[in-house]
């Protein structure tokens, strides 16, 4: 007898229906989430530049502006010797505050204005100068070397107004191109 083959007929599959509810729901929660997020967490970035690694070919007299933090004021110097000195302010003249650690901000106690008019004279000298070093003692706080080094870079000048005309503040960049590093 021979043997008869099965004429089963498979139903024929049908493609899967794709449900992307659940997806479009998460994104619709998600995106503007991720969106307000990314506009109140803003960054700041302070460019830093690292000194050349070519070593001293030139044999011209280069002027090194380095401005020195220590506990008891700022120096400037030009690698060889102090310029001036600032010694902090006294504590009585400036009204300190606390911040929400509690701390005392000492960075009030540095004289930036006098730091900044003495930098200023300097880039009168030497125009085409745009770097310079800031060193720091070891016990200086974070928040000092922020505010030193935006008088480093930057300083507004007033300029007078003609007449009838009123003084106007204008920015002026001193040395942009900051190093850091540890004081001597």
């Amino acid at each position: 007898m021979a043997r008869r083959g099965h004429h089963y007929k498979r139903p024929k599959k049908e493609p899967a229906e794709l449900n992307i509810t659940t997806f479009l729901n998460l994104m619709v929660v998600l995106v503007p989430f991720l969106l307000i997020t990314a506009v109140f967490s803003r960054i700041t970035i302070l460019e830093l530049s690292l000194p050349a690694g070519g070593g001293a070919s030139d044999n011209k007299q280069q002027l090194s502006i380095e401005v020195i933090v220590r506990g008891k004021g700022l120096e400037i110097g030009n690698g060889k010797q102090v310029l001036a000195r600032f010694p902090l302010l006294k504590e009585a003249d400036v009204e300190l505050s606390v911040d929400e650690e509690g701390l005392v901000d000492t960075s009030k106690l540095y004289d930036l204005k006098l730091l900044s008019e003495f930098l200023v004279n300097i880039k009168g000298k030497y125009p085409d100068k745009t770097d310079a070093i800031v060193l720091m003692e070891p016990n200086i706080e974070y928040r000092v070397l922020i505010k030193v080094m935006d008088a480093v870079r930057a300083t507004f000048v007033r300029e007078e107004g003609g007449e009838g005309k009123a003084d106007v503040l204008q920015q002026v960049l001193l040395f942009p191109d900051i190093s850091i590093g540890d004081a001597p």
